[in-house]
């Protein structure tokens, strides 16, 4: 029989085995790659749905930070890693999160005689208090050119984090880039026992890190946005504080007309007006300006209020009730901060007014009988100037007359400053006509003509400055 035919026959089985064989290793193999690239998508989903619901959540930055990291590990197959986030001047980096076993890659402290060597926890320890400065090193490096890198195993920082115990054969550093600038690094490490960072692993991993910025960024943007809310409502609440500390209606005063208004160039106001109760027969009417505007002004607007009312009843000198102020106010107030007051006491079924002026925009006397209008200039220096000897000595009593009808006004530098959309003042002269149109008609009239005016002037201009008026009107 012959043998040929049935050995090659053979020899066809045993090849179409071994292709059959070869197949199905490449099946099991694309398999394998195939079960690999759904777990690595099944990772990076979970990744950015862990991102989204911490944002959501309104994640606090170390959480975010450490979430970051801990996704990252998992997805690139790393023991090791660090997030470095630039300083609000973009001089350094801080160090965000370090994970234990993260390689040195910048100089440490070595330990001093008679310490013990570095080691893993130490080198953990100096990594997470260690900012990085702009010209120091592959971080810095990373951080400025915007562009990854892998580092090569030989390099002397990955021999002395594997020398004392760090993770540091394989190590890649990606930017963190928003809107095209770069405000961080991340850094990822493996073990000797892992594949080096590959192409397709850094491609990976910039996506990820450009991910984890638009993350960061959009949680800095969202903590921004609370933290307004939160000091939108704290203003609001502090405007409310202040509008019960000024006087609801003005007093009725036997023998005069009061009235008094402020309006706040923002949230609070450092102007302020009062009316106060001195004795049986006479009343205090106080005008303020702290200089500045805003929280800080408001803040000594409330202290010169307590300040004051500890110091009018009882007193029937007016430059008396002003240098007792400056005497407490002085040690507390700022160098460049000051408080311009005027104060005057109304004796009730009587003419007289004692009028003190510290510093203060001079008051506007209307007189009745000839419908004129001018400045009560008496001298005197503002509040918190000086500490005593010369306030003292310059701020004095004042007195003058209200006939019927007369009016005594009283404001801040916001009315006759107050700008329209050219940039032009309101003026003294604006107030002065404003006045004469509407004394006859009582205080009020006054003030409603007086604010009217000013709207009218100003437009949709914004309001720069605080405004407070008051109007004293002789029965």
């Amino acid at each position: 029989m012959d043998t040929l035919p049935l050995i090659a026959g053979a020899t066809v089985l045993a090849s179409l085995g071994g292709v059959i064989g070869w197949q199905r290793a490449q099946i099991r193999a694309l398999k394998k790659a195939q079960d690999r690239v759904v777990a690595e998508e099944v990772m990076l989903f979970d990744f950015l749905h862990g991102l989204g619901e911490a944002l959501s959540g309104a994640a606090r930055p170390s959480d975010l930070h450490a979430l970051i990291m801990r996704g990252l590990l998992r997805i690139m197959r790393s023991e090791a890693g660090a997030v470095y986030l630039a300083d609000a001047s973009s001089t350094e980096l801080q160090p965000a999160f370090v994970a234990r076993g993260c390689p040195a890659l910048v100089d440490l402290n070595e330990p001093a005689a008679g310490e013990s060597p570095l080691d893993v926890d130490a080198i953990h320890r100096q990594l997470r208090i260690r900012h990085v400065r702009r010209e120091e090193g592959i971080l810095a490096a990373v951080w400025k050119r915007e562009k990854a890198q892998v580092l090569d195993r030989r390099n002397e920082r990955l021999e002395f984090s594997r020398a004392h115990g760090a993770v540091g054969e394989h190590v890649a550093i990606a930017p963190l880039l928003y809107a095209g600038r770069s405000f961080g690094v991340l850094v990822l490490a493996r073990a000797l026992e892992d594949d080096p960072f590959s192409i397709a692993d850094m491609q990976v991993f910039e996506t990820l890190a450009e991910q984890s910025a638009f993350t960061l960024r959009t949680a800095e943007v969202f903590s921004d946005a609370a933290d307004k809310r939160r000091l939108d409502h704290d203003l609001e609440v502090a405007q409310e504080i202040q509008r019960i500390l000024l006087p609801s209606k003005a007093p009725d005063f036997c023998g005069f007309e009061l009235a008094g208004m402020n309006v706040p160039a923002r949230h609070v106001s450092g102007d302020y007006y009062d009316f106060l109760s001195v004795d049986p027969l006479r009343c205090g009417v106080v005008i303020a300006d702290v200089s500045g505007k805003g929280v800080p002004a408001s803040l000594i607007m409330a202290t010169c209020r307590s300040v004051l009312r500890s110091q009018a009843p009882g007193e029937v000198s007016a430059a008396q009730v002003l240098h007792n102020v400056n005497e407490k106010l002085f040690p507390d107030i700022k160098e460049d901060m000051f408080i311009s007051m005027a104060y005057a006491i109304l004796e009730r079924e009587s003419s007289k007014v004692t009028l003190c002026r510290a510093g203060h925009d001079a008051p506007l006397l209307y007189r009745a009988s000839d419908r004129s209008v001018t400045k009560v200039n008496p001298p005197g220096m503002a509040v918190g100037i000086d500490s005593g000897e010369a306030f003292n000595r310059f701020t004095r009593d004042f007195s003058l007359e209200l006939h019927p009808n007369d009016c005594l006004i009283l404001y801040t530098d916001g009315v006759t400053e107050a700008l329209d959309s050219e940039g032009e003042e309101f003026g003294m002269e604006r107030m002065t006509c404003a006045i004469v149109e509407s004394a006859h008609l009582g205080a009020g009239a006054i003030l409603d003509r007086l604010t009217s005016e000013l709207k009218k002037f100003v437009g949709a201009a914004p309001q720069h400055d605080d405004i407070t008026l008051i109007v004293i009107r002789k029965k």
